[in-house]
């Protein structure tokens, strides 16, 4: 199928095509209507990015620029392609394919393996660690459960990085990878897992990935035939693509350059993976064409938490941070976070629950809420916590919602009630709403209206079966008139995608599982040297990573944020402990170690003390203008100037260089003004740090501008003063 790039548009399609656009900001209108050639969306935590590239998408395909079934948008979970379909479909677009790359490689190889290979594709072995168990039994090499899990994910970081077993060992110590054991063991094992996929005929998900490739490389006719359908590329997260990833977007790619990339070098959290940022970074380098649009205003978070996800990347160092987004924030205040000192942990684990639960009495949806922690070892303490204070809690990472047994029988008892339509089935007499319908059938496998009281399995399961009761609601409200059958068939879509609903209770969640989600509340607990860092990220590179993941932490929070630590582990301990060094300068009464001070304030500090060349404080790099040393930030680098305050400051100057009789100039350059809205000082001591605001301009005007920042109207000064 050929997209149709050069067709006319009605004025009735350009109609419906720009009200694709309404509500995008100037940033996210660009990605969106920049149809043409390679386009890389530098795209901060909370920006909308998901709304610029599917808008993008739907613009195309309104306007006739783009044929919806030449589309491939590649994410990297289930959860975020399901959401992106849906988003596609309400917007016009639902012919779009929106899929992962092991979704979209494994179709593919279902397709054309006959073709290619002769015979049924082997099928795909879905948990491997069964098997690494058993290879490692033949190799006579015991593994304990940690051992096991870690050895199957050497083996999965060598198939994405396409290293050989016999390479492994030159590979991993080439990588600095920490291994669980001896290299040339893991090296045998992995040659002995492989062989046992073979005589069993399987093939596991990096295998999907690694075949697709061979046979594109191979058969030039079957890469053709894939490049003939799709046309158009948008990869989202790609900042997380691994080697073999971007070889098989190479190879959809072929000749052409109709790539669109999304990512944030500064949510690179999966290196262990093999993920790395290197081809976000490099885009300009293999496209010197190409459209590089940042996304910097921040839609989820409040000033405060974006101040503080700000601040942590200020002190970051490394190539990811070289190409750091520096935030602004567009939701109106909110509380400042909260930083919480405990003597032991199970203190920190009743502290949280505490909070949690003032928070859910003073209206805050126990969906809305999350504790997040380094490792999955920490959920235990805060488990028993929330169900000793009462507070219902999920644990994300564990079963899945589609394998729960209480599911299964719900869905199956909704099928039943579907294929009857109704008619032979008593619970759904005189019942004709769907939610209703739904509630009817689900009372008979434990769902009632009332949540049962405390918390363990039976709480669990009702939570399972009301998320199904809302997941209802929402469907029938986005589609009117859907019946139970159409229900059914969304959860059959939904159970293939591993799209869970959301389940009403307190997340536990690991920061690596909640990349991707956010909610009101946030608590990130655990944060001690050691721990955040991990104790085994011993490279800049690693501790880096560590700082990342805290940073992704942070910027889940839409609301409300708390920080806390603990400083033994039980009580009584000795409180040897220290809070993370990644909250040094950020935390009250703390102060920045060796690292480099992120605001305007401080970056006029190190100008005035002579100490050093000023560096901008969005990117690091040594100012030499004028201009740009009086804002510590480069020209092009995003500024989270205050525009209202900026403009307040411009009138009020105007009006000063006229009752003076001088050039605004004289008042305060724009420079400085800029300066001013982006500091937004709150006392003289801030103010006389800012270039351009020297002794005598600060007694003068000091107390105008204070005004003016602080939202107030100025004295205004007094001609016979001047």
């Amino acid at each position: 199928m050929t997209a149709a790039t050069h067709s006319s548009v009605s004025p009735a399609d350009a109609d419906a095509a720009d009200a694709v656009l309404l509500g995008l900001d100037p940033e996210q209108r660009e990605v969106a209507t920049t149809l043409r050639g390679p386009v890389c969306v530098l795209a901060g935590a909370g920006t909308g990015k998901t709304r610029a590239i599917t808008h993008r998408i739907a613009y195309g395909v309104r306007s006739g620029m783009l044929m919806p079934a030449s589309v491939l948008a590649v994410t990297f979970t289930n959860r975020a392609a399901g959401e992106m379909r849906g988003r596609l479909r309400t917007l016009g677009a639902g012919g779009v394919q929106a899929r992962t790359f092991h979704s979209a490689a494994l179709r593919q190889l279902q397709y054309f393996w006959p073709r290619a290979v002769g015979g049924e594709l082997p099928r795909l072995l879905e948990r491997k660690i069964q098997f690494v168990a058993e290879a490692g039994a033949r190799c006579r090499i015991r593994l304990d459960r940690n051992e096991l899990r870690d050895v199957t994910g050497e083996i999965e970081w060598a198939k994405v990085t396409q290293t050989v077993p016999a390479d492994y060992p030159a590979a991993a110590l080439k990588a600095g990878r920490e291994a669980p054991r001896d290299l040339a063991e893991i090296a045998q094992i992995y040659g002995t897992y492989e062989q046992l996929k073979r005589d069993r005929g399987m093939i596991d998900f990096e295998d999907v990935l690694l075949l697709t490739v061979g046979v594109l490389q191979d058969r030039h006719d079957i890469a053709e035939q894939i490049r003939a359908q799709y046309q158009h590329f948008v990869v989202d997260e790609y900042q997380d693509v691994s080697p073999l990833q971007q070889r098989l977007l190479e190879l959809w790619l072929g000749d052409r350059d109709s790539l669109c990339v999304v990512g944030d070098a500064s949510q690179t959290i999966y290196s262990f993976t093999g993920a790395t940022p290197d081809h976000l970074l490099d885009f300009r380098t293999r496209y010197p064409q190409a459209t590089v649009v940042k996304l910097v205003r921040d839609y989820r978070s409040t000033p405060q938490v974006v101040h503080l996800a700000n601040g942590l990347l200020g002190q970051a160092r490394g190539r990811a941070a070289e190409h750091r987004l520096e935030l602004v924030s567009q939701r109106e205040p909110g509380p400042d976070p909260v930083y919480a000192e405990y003597p032991d942990e199970p203190a920190e684990a009743e502290g949280v629950a505490g909070r949690v639960r003032d928070l859910i009495a003073a209206g805050v949806p126990a969906g809305e809420i999350a504790v997040l922690y380094r490792i999955n070892a920490q959920s235990e303490v805060y488990e028993q916590a929330l169900a000793d204070a009462g507070v219902p809690y999920q644990l994300r990472g564990a079963e899945r919602f589609f394998e729960r047994a209480e599911v299964q029988k719900a869905v199956l008892a909704l099928r039943g009630s579907a294929r009857s339509g109704g008619s032979d089935d008593p619970l759904l007499q005189d019942v004709v709403e769907l939610p209703s319908q739904v509630r009817a059938v689900l009372s008979s496998t434990g769902w009632t209206t009332e949540p049962p009281t405390g918390s363990g399995a039976v709480r669990d399961q009702w939570e399972s079966l009301a998320a199904l009761v809302r997941l209802a609601e929402d469907f029938a409200r986005s589609r009117p008139g859907v019946t139970l059958a159409d229900l059914v068939v969304e959860l059959d879509e939904r159970r293939a995608a591993q799209h869970a609903p959301t389940v009403q209770g307190v997340t536990l969640a690991s920061l690596h599982a909640a990349k991707g989600l956010e909610w009101d509340a946030v608590f990130l607990v655990g944060l001690t040297d050691g721990m955040m860092p991990i104790t085994y990220a011993k490279t800049d590179e690693q501790v880096e990573e560590e700082r990342r993941l805290l940073y992704v932490g942070v910027t889940r929070a839409r609301h409300h944020l708390t920080l806390s630590w603990a400083l033994s582990r039980a009580p009584g301990g000795r409180a040897s402990r220290r809070p993370s060094r990644f909250l040094n300068g950020l935390r009250p009464g703390s102060a920045a170690l060796g690292s480099r001070p992120g605001g305007p304030e401080a970056g006029a500090a190190r100008k005035r003390g002579r100490r050093g060349p000023a560096l901008c404080r969005v990117c690091g790099r040594t100012l030499t203008e004028a201009g740009e040393i009086k804002l510590m930030r480069c020209e092009d680098c995003p500024s989270d100037m205050d525009e209202g305050l900026y403009e307040r400051l411009r009138d009020w100057r105007a009006g000063q260089s006229k009752l003076q009789g001088m050039p605004a100039y004289c008042v305060f350059t724009d420079k400085t003004l800029m300066a001013i809205a982006e500091a937004a000082p709150g006392e003289a001591g801030q103010l006389s740090m800012i270039s351009g605001v020297g002794g005598r301009k600060l007694e003068r005007y000091g107390a105008d501008v204070l005004a003016i920042c602080a939202g107030q109207e100025p004295a205004g000064a007094d001609p016979d003063d001047v």
